[in-house]
């Protein structure tokens, strides 16, 4: 196996544990001919090789995604990583927390975004565990 496989292969395995196999089957499945080497740069490199280094762990890696996306502007990026901040144990009270950080050092119009965001994605995740809560007791 090439470097740059197993590279794929370790950022693809990663990438579904913080995120997901449905977030991760849309975005393959979406590619086109044209955008499909951006997914591979991204779930290489981001998920293969950052993401998979020891020297933090997975909670501080998403918190600093939202703190750095807020940043951005990424409001769709922002949405993905805080169901990713979710699924690797961070509490609502810290996104809480990251988005006031951001609000005195990225801007208040910034901050209020991730905020809306957040607060609906959050909300998303609740009805889907009820959902599922619901189907295992049904």
């Amino acid at each position: 196996m090439s470097d740059d496989q197993s590279r794929l292969e370790r950022g693809d395995r990663v990438r579904r544990e913080v995120l997901g196999d449905a977030h991760v089957d849309r975005s393959t499945t979406q590619a086109t001919d044209f955008t499909r080497a951006v997914q591979e740069y991204v779930t290489a490199a981001c998920w293969g090789d950052i993401w998979s280094r020891p020297g933090l762990d997975r909670r501080t890696r998403s918190l600093l995604n939202l703190a750095m996306l807020t940043a951005l502007n990424r409001p769709h990026e922002f949405s993905v990583h805080v169901r990713g901040a979710l699924r690797n144990g961070v509490a609502e009270s810290e996104i809480q927390e990251v988005l006031l950080q951001t609000a005195a050092y990225c801007g208040a119009p910034a901050a209020l975004e991730s905020f809306r965001l957040a607060a609906r994605v959050i909300e998303e995740v609740r009805q889907e565990q009820e959902h599922a809560a619901v189907e295992l007791t049904g």
